[in-house]
């Protein structure tokens, strides 16, 4: 009785996987958008998980509640951009000009930000956990870090590791 109800009951999980559709499984391509003039663009709330973006100009482009993960934003220029409450999680953001963006209640966690600016960045509630940043970067970001990510639960300060 056990081995007939065992086997009824693995002949529906193999049915049921065989009828969902191959879509199912698909996960859309990166886009790239390597070298593009972005200014002003419009990419907020969109899933763009490990999408490139090198040397862009996305000036002022926005990028509110974005699914970032992963993404490559090497040598882009993003002054003034909106990336309020955008998962950067695993992102590469290396040498990328953020003056005057907005960072607050973004997700920053173990992005690489090497040689980025952040001239008057607003980072309120950011969640820089296990980050990789330049000595100095780290220096400049605690004089203003303050706020908990509402995300991860994280203190932007103790996600810098300032003192």
């Amino acid at each position: 009785m056990f081995w007939r109800k065992l086997t009824f009951l693995l002949l529906i999980l193999i049915l049921s996987f065989w009828a969902l559709p191959a879509k199912a499984f698909d996960y859309p391509p990166p886009l790239s958008f390597s070298n593009a003039e972005l200014k002003g663009r419009d990419f907020s709330g969109q899933m763009l998980r490990a999408s490139e973006f090198s040397n862009a100009n996305m000036e002022q482009a926005n990028f509110a509640n974005a699914d970032l993960r992963g993404a490559i934003f090497s040598a882009s220029v993003m002054t003034k951009a909106n990336l309020h409450g955008a998962n950067l999680t695993n992102a590469m953001a290396d040498q990328v000009n953020f003056t005057n963006a907005d960072l607050s209640e973004a997700v920053l966690a173990e992005t690489i930000l090497l040689r980025s600016v952040f001239d008057n960045t607003n980072i309120t509630a950011a969640d820089f956990s296990d980050a990789i940043l330049d000595g100095v970067q780290i220096k400049e970001l605690c004089q203003r870090a303050s706020g908990v990510n509402p995300t991860t639960g994280v203190d932007t300060r103790e996600s810098l590791g300032c003192k």
